[in-house]
């Protein structure tokens, strides 16, 4: 089925004419032509009948050119069969800390130790593989908040953009209150009911411009849900001149603050000791109702105006031969017979001389 984008191109094909009847005419002095011979320029009686006759082809390509043009404008396209969209999920949007304390070693992994960060891209990936019929957006944020996935049903994408993000990216510190600030403007465009915020980290706000409480009473203000995970060990061994000390690399962790943020927007603090409790908690969050919206349908449109425009490309190839005379020219050749001939064949038989 074809469909057009702007259909009312085709009002301008009365263009020409109106033009020729309404611009005066103008009248051409013809140049005089020096030839070498009148014999190729030979009038007869009928000269007028077949300048009539030749008026009308005459203007054929012309008209098709215009009309093949104004086809192109029109921008016409061939719809795809109806794809249904999801109709039901959440509005999910993952803020990730990646600042420079995310380096710490404290997680294991298949038994060996792990820095944060890779616990939460392996942790992740199969979260967000789960989450097909949410759409799904990442803010990654360090010193600044940056949204790095924009709310997408595309969750492959987001799961390539977590895997490549890199621990200081955004930044050494923690700005929690910009992270969150940044959450609720990409969410304000969207049902209330579905606005879900996945906040990790394992530090305090040290960072940005907007205080984490705040934030958090701007995002139940918008109806946004917020469930805050606080990420690390609370108990490492490190070696040193003196042997082995054990430390708690979670000092920092700010869990008052992340416990009324979440009580605040009506959501859940967690917390995550190792890899193991961190899928715990996203299974637990995984149970989340999904929320009923309205059908969303998809189309796919194909782009054909290049055929027209490639045929009015040809046609303005022709016509420039025609301007040219090459044309002409070469049926004059055909009629008048003086094509090159090929040269006679010599003759295999020789001759005897006389004797």
């Amino acid at each position: 089925m074809i469909d057009w984008h702007w259909p009312w191109a085709f009002f301008l094909l009365p263009l020409p004419l109106i033009v020729f009847w309404l611009l005066p005419k103008v009248k051409r002095q013809e140049a005089a032509l020096k030839v070498p011979s009148l014999s190729l320029w030979q009038t007869s009686t009928h000269s007028t009948q077949r300048h009539t006759q030749q008026t009308w082809p005459s203007l054929i390509l012309p008209l098709l050119l215009w009309v093949a043009l104004l086809t192109a404008l029109a921008r016409p396209h061939i719809l795809g069969d109806i794809v249904e969209m999801p109709t039901s999920g959440r509005d999910l949007i993952l803020a990730i800390d990646i600042s420079g304390s995310m380096a710490i070693e404290d997680m294991k992994w298949k038994d060996r130790p792990v820095n944060r960060l890779f616990t939460v891209k392996k942790v992740l990936n199969d979260f967000v593989s789960q989450r097909q019929g949410d759409r799904l957006g990442l803010i990654l944020f360090g010193s600044q908040a940056y949204l790095q996935a924009p709310l997408t049903f595309d969750w492959q994408t987001v799961q390539t953009l977590m895997n490549e993000a890199q621990i200081g990216l955004a930044g050494k510190k923690t700005a929690i209150g910009d992270a969150v600030g940044l959450t609720i403007k990409r969410l304000q465009s969207h049902p209330e009911q579905s606005r879900v915020v996945i906040l990790l980290t394992d530090g305090a706000n040290t960072a940005g411009e907007v205080e984490p409480l705040k934030a958090a009473e701007l995002a139940q203000q918008s109806n946004v849900k917020i469930y805050t995970i606080g990420l690390g060990a609370d108990a490492m061994e490190v070696s040193s001149f003196f042997g082995t000390r054990q430390v708690n690399p979670s000092r920092d962790l700010d869990e008052t603050t992340l416990q009324k943020m979440a009580d605040i927007t009506g959501g859940h603090y967690f917390r995550a000791r190792d890899s193991k409790e961190l899928e715990k908690i996203y299974d637990m969050i995984d149970q989340l109702e999904p929320t009923e919206k309205d059908p969303e349908i998809f189309r796919p449109q194909i782009n054909v105006y290049y055929w027209p425009l490639a045929i009015a490309l040809l046609i303005s190839f022709i016509l420039s031969l025609q301007s040219l005379g090459l044309f002409r020219y070469l049926a004059f050749m055909i009629k008048s017979n003086v094509m090159p001939k090929p040269a006679a064949s010599r003759s295999t038989s020789t001759q005897k001389g006389p004797q």
